[in-house]
């Protein structure tokens, strides 16, 4: 079967989304009296189900970051809006996980204080977060690193317990940011395995950033590909692959060439218009 036809993104905005951005503009002001809004995202509209993996993809520059920070409250809509369950995100969401290129463990905190670091904010008793953090690190392959820190460990290793971190935490909604960006070729498909492991364990509903099509398609329920800035949704894929899905070997499935392309000649056109409006 091949992939369905692309659906208008607003068709998928219902009243039991998880998380919703609607008619969604972003401008940013540079300092300085000459200096011009920017204007980031236009008139985006997406929304999100309760346990559903959305891969974003587009050119550099088009937005897609500025839809995660949108999510997380770190941001504000210059119009539109934005919602968290049904709610208008007004500041800070401290229900939503966050995770971006960088691991952002704390330097001076084991392996294991680290994951159990959002448990310990949100006033977990020590002895249950204690045993939900070594549950999770021996998940990903951590055990017996319990007591390392940060600068003992390989990118990979780091890699892991930042995502344990934010999914012991059992937030309902996960924001990627390229979050495998930093990883060797390798080591970044072994990530992905694990990641949809964890995935299938809980089932957030997770948006992720990437530039990487093979890596979209992998993860993903539904890929949006973007425009370039001022960023809109161009497109949406439906990935129509079964799960659980092998991600070594993902390439081999009938439909995983004709999704690629599909997906690489919505960025190439991007790509190319951008290049041709150049002076």
């Amino acid at each position: 079967m091949a992939p369905s036809s692309p659906a208008p993104v607003t068709d998928r905005v219902t009243d039991g989304d998880a998380v919703r951005l609607t008619g969604v503009y972003k401008a940013f002001v540079p300092s300085g009296r000459a200096a011009r809004p920017l204007m980031a995202l236009e008139d985006v509209t997406l929304g999100a189900r309760a346990g559903e993996f959305i891969g974003l993809v587009g050119p550099s520059g088009c937005g897609k970051s500025t839809v995660l920070n949108l999510l997380a409250g770190l941001i504000r809509p210059s119009a539109g809006t934005v919602l968290y369950q049904g709610l208008p995100v007004q500041g800070i969401n401290r229900q939503i996980g966050y995770i971006t290129q960088d691991d952002n463990l704390l330097p001076w905190r084991s392996v294991l204080r680290n994951v159990e670091f959002g448990l310990e904010l949100r006033g977990v008793p020590r002895r249950e977060r204690r045993e939900r953090a070594r549950e999770f690190i021996d998940l990903v392959g951590l055990g017996g690193f319990e007591d390392h820190y940060p600068h003992e460990l390989s990118g990979g290793m780091r890699k892991r317990a930042s995502i344990v971190r934010t999914l012991a935490y059992d937030s309902p909604v996960v924001l990627m940011d390229e979050p495998f960006g930093p990883l060797d070729a390798q080591t970044r498909v072994i990530m992905q395995d694990e990641l949809l492991r964890l995935w299938d364990r809980q089932r957030p509903t997770v948006l992720f950033v990437t530039h990487d099509l093979v890596e979209a398609i992998a993860l993903s329920d539904r890929v949006l590909t973007f425009t370039g800035r001022p960023g809109r949704i161009k497109r949406e894929h439906v990935v129509e692959l079964p799960r659980p899905r092998d991600v070594f070997r993902i390439h081999e499935l009938d439909r995983f060439k004709e999704l690629y392309d599909a997906l690489w000649n919505d960025i190439r056109d991007e790509i190319a218009e951008r290049r041709d409006a150049r002076p």
